[in-house]
């Protein structure tokens, strides 16, 4: 194949999970294509998958579940994460041009946006120079925490930063220290050490703690309010609003 075919590989992002949200882009992809991917945990149906139940169907002809050989059971940074993970996207992503080559439309389906910490983004890289693929842009999920939060995020000349929740403390530290607005990704077990960074960076109490925005199961707490010993999921989020210039 060359760069010069028809496009039949997509990464279709779903928005931040309530199926309203996505595109009309998405929609039509996500009704036309041939084969259905998403990621999942063993045992487990992927996230995407279920923001897209809204739309399709199961038919077990057109779906391709691509299941994590590891998922949060070890570190990201220890060796034996990327020796798990790197296997899996280039078996992955020889599966996928295997459908392609035969002549299948491929939707991959993301949930947020597929170029924003998304899985979606390892098997692009490995085939962005093989075979032509359109990516279809979505709501963040921190787009979608913000406006149901009702917290405008950045005013005037407001800084944004934003960070995953994963990183060390000192680094998160330093990241956080004199930004005027923030949003911290990949909460999970790292939601006591990411309060405390928040704490000794004075962002605390303007805090919103986010989880599953949009969903049926969306949860809205201001930070100071949420629990100490809160179990968060891996798809929270907290939010930090600018206070900068307002006419």
């Amino acid at each position: 194949m060359t760069m010069q075919d028809p496009i039949r590989l997509f990464g279709l992002g779903l928005g931040p999970g309530n199926p309203d949200y996505m595109t009309v882009r998405a929609r039509k992809l996500l009704e036309t294509a041939d084969r259905l991917v998403h990621f999942c945990k063993r045992g487990r149906r992927g996230n995407a998958r279920t923001i897209a139940d809204a739309i399709v169907g199961q038919n077990p002809e057109r779906e391709i579940a691509l299941v994590y050989p590891v998922t949060t059971e070890i570190p990201a940074d220890h060796p034996d994460y990327a020796a798990a993970l790197n296997p899996f996207y280039e078996e992955a992503a020889a599966r996928l041009l295997a459908e392609v080559e035969a002549g299948y439309t491929v939707g991959v389906l993301c949930e947020g946006d597929p170029f924003f910490y998304g899985s979606f983004m390892h098997l692009w890289w490995r085939l962005k120079d093989r075979i032509p693929i359109e990516v279809v842009p979505a709501v963040t999920a921190m787009s979608g925490a913000w406006t149901r939060a009702g917290a405008p995020i950045t005013w005037g000349d407001d800084v944004l930063t934003v960070v995953p929740g994963t990183l060390p403390e000192m680094e998160l530290t330093h990241r956080l220290s004199g930004t005027d607005a923030a949003v911290v990704m990949k909460l999970g077990s790292h939601l006591p050490k990411v309060r405390a960074v928040l704490q000794s960076t004075g962002l605390f109490e303007r805090a919103i703690y986010v989880e599953r925005a949009t969903m049926a199961e969306e949860r809205i707490v201001p930070l100071p309010e949420l629990p100490e010993n809160w179990d968060a999921p891996y798809f929270s989020l907290i939010i930090v609003p600018g206070q900068g210039r307002r006419v």
